[in-house]
């Protein structure tokens, strides 16, 4: 059976010091498997080159909260598959969802050196890298009484609100890792894959609905509330340790299984 391990990175397999060291021996394994491991993430695409370099990995993946789908050919040329509009249309929308809405949604793009750094933790290259987006525009989260209006006046132009740990992101309607997950199956030929998928935040729900197998890897402060109901009846699991070291042990409970 072909199987997919389809993974977010933040807060998820890396932990909010972008270290995945406790997972490095597991992923290991799965690529002696065979069995693909895929970024699914709101990272932007030189950021996943860059940590795919790092982890040894050649396999796709999925920037920018389900923006794109990238991937290697057998010469080494890169292909994509865009799954919704350019950043370039997309930032005057975030300016005139903030006229409408009577607050101004700052994008990553504009905060400072010192600002995106307080916010993600990155500096220099990192950051910049962080910022220089093609598919989304990440910005800082509004106030919690004005995220419902917020997602339904981008929802009356087709456009999508997601949440994840750090800030928000605005995307094409339709622009979501769970999607792009369908689109990667269609693309590479293989519809009947069975994949596992692990995330940790709001902009992860897509991603979980869309997989055989769904884990929560929990924050040092437990799992994100957006997932106790699923977590409670069943729906998902919820991995025995944050980050990293909870990633690793999820991944290696399913191997086990899967191979009985």
């Amino acid at each position: 059976m072909t199987r997919w391990v389809v993974t977010d990175l933040d807060g998820t397999l890396l932990d909010h010091s972008y270290s995945w060291e406790p997972a490095r021996s597991t992923i290991s394994a799965l690529k002696q498997q065979g069995i693909l491991v895929i970024p699914c993430t709101s990272k932007t695409a030189e950021e996943v080159r860059a940590f795919r370099q790092d982890a040894g990995l050649s396999d796709p993946f999925i920037v920018e909260n389900g923006g794109a789908i990238y991937g290697n050919n057998a010469d080494g040329s890169e292909w994509v598959v865009p799954l919704g509009a350019a950043h370039s249309i997309l930032r005057p929308q975030l300016d005139e969802l903030s006229q409408a809405l009577g607050h101004e949604l700052v994008a990553l793009e504009d905060l400072s050196a010192e600002q995106g750094e307080a916010l993600t933790g990155l500096r220099g290259e990192a950051l910049a890298s962080a910022q220089r987006r093609q598919w989304s525009v990440p910005f800082l989260t509004a106030p919690e009484a004005l995220r419902e209006p917020l997602r339904q006046l981008a929802a009356q132009h087709e456009l999508l609100i997601v949440q994840g740990n750090r800030m928000s992101h605005l995307l094409s309607g339709g622009s979501h890792k769970g999607r792009a997950v369908e689109v990667l199956k269609q693309h590479l030929q293989q519809p009947d894959v069975a994949v596992l998928g692990l995330g940790d935040s709001p902009n992860d729900l897509p991603l979980l609905e869309a997989v055989d197998q769904a884990v929560v890897v929990p924050g040092a402060q437990g799992p994100h509330p957006v997932f106790q109901e699923a977590i409670a009846s069943g729906r998902f699991q919820l991995a025995p340790a944050p980050h990293g070291e909870g990633w690793a042990r999820a991944v290696s409970s399913w191997l086990a299984n899967e191979s009985r």
